[in-house]
């Protein structure tokens, strides 16, 4: 009876594999290594990775190695459509050879600019908690696709699912570190943090970076006429409200009871007051529907601080915002107050 035994070769690429996969949580890096491991393990025209948008139940193509892939960038495929999109849907490998290339899922497989696909293997990248996306490799050499291929393939679909699953939990467990359990803005821990980051990139590329101190006036009042399961929500929509009035490179953090903490990166004192007043315009006339039927409004006084002139230090510039947005508490509430 002959014994059948993996060649040497193939059990170094399994332990480099594993050895790959397990030495990174970074999603990106664990990503580019089930690519490249593809790549040596067949040859074909086109190797892609799309990851699964659990929102919209569409996949995307997060990476690509081969001719055409960079008409793939911003292709969307829905789950159920074509080759990928039925891997995704059933969980299941999908081989398509040249012999059976009429298969009409290979027309609808990717966009007119890559090379026609004659022959296509298709795996899910398959975890404890679902599908996670899927590997396409377009006309993969038909001498190459032998069971024991195929079975090496699956090997590592299924190692790659496991890092895959390892590296969003540990981005899950990282995101409730630093986020505020009642806004779902970031924490004030994380205020330190970045700021402190963002005062020494202001300090190395001489670029501004100012700072929105947000009090709101008389909360209390809410507390004491509604409860404070209302002001709780309250709260949690004003901070909704917060994230959707800043721009995409703003910051939004709860400092802690009904203040928060607006971060501008690369903004000066005077776009900084424009950008603040605007938003404090819009936060005030916004009237916030609750689950009670009830419909509030909320004021605010805000106070600014720009780095520089500001002493490039935490504390300093949150203390300077601080001490103008009290001076607008002093002088009637309801105001932007800035450097």
């Amino acid at each position: 009876m002959t014994e059948n035994r993996i060649p040497l070769d193939d059990l170094m690429v399994f332990h480099q594999l594993a050895r790959s996969l397990n030495s990174s949580l970074d999603l990106d890096t664990i990503l580019r290594t089930i690519l490249e491991q593809m790549e040596r393990i067949i040859t074909a025209d086109m190797w892609t990775l799309l990851m699964l948008d659990e929102k919209s139940n569409e996949l995307c193509y997060a990476l690509a190695s081969g001719n055409g892939e960079s008409a793939l960038r911003d292709l969307r495929v829905k789950s159920g459509e074509g080759i990928a999109g039925w891997v995704a849907e059933h969980g299941e490998t999908l081989i398509v050879p040249e012999s059976e290339n009429d298969d009409p899922r290979l027309q609808q497989t990717i966009a007119a600019e890559t090379p026609r696909v004659r022959s296509v293997i298709a795996m899910p990248l398959r975890g404890r908690k679902g599908v996670h996306g899927v590997i396409e490799i377009l006309n993969p050499r038909a001498s190459q696709m032998s069971d024991y291929t195929i079975a090496f393939l699956h090997i590592l679909c299924d190692h790659a699912a496991i890092a895959i699953e390892n590296a969003r939990d540990v981005a899950r467990i990282q995101q409730l570190t630093i986020t505020d359990d009642a806004t779902g803005l970031y924490n004030v821990r994380h205020l330190y943090k970045m700021l402190e980051q963002e005062l020494d990139r202001s300090s190395r590329f001489r670029r501004p970076i100012s700072l929105a101190f947000i009090d709101l006036d008389r909360f209390k009042l809410v507390n004491d006429a509604h409860g404070h399961l209302i002001g709780s929500e309250l709260l949690m929509r004003i901070g909704v409200r917060l994230k959707q009035l800043s721009r995409e490179t703003d910051m939004c953090f709860r400092y802690g009871g009904d203040e928060f903490v607006v971060l501008m990166p690369e903004t000066s004192a005077m776009d900084a007051f424009m950008q603040t007043t605007t938003l404090h315009r819009e936060l005030t006339n916004t009237l916030f529907h609750m689950s009670n039927g009830l419909d509030l409004s909320a004021s605010a006084s805000v106070g600014l601080a720009t780095s520089p002139p500001e002493n490039a230090a935490v504390h300093a510039i949150i203390g300077a915002a601080d001490a103008r947005m009290y001076d607008v508490k002093s002088n009637g509430r309801g105001k932007v107050r800035g450097a």
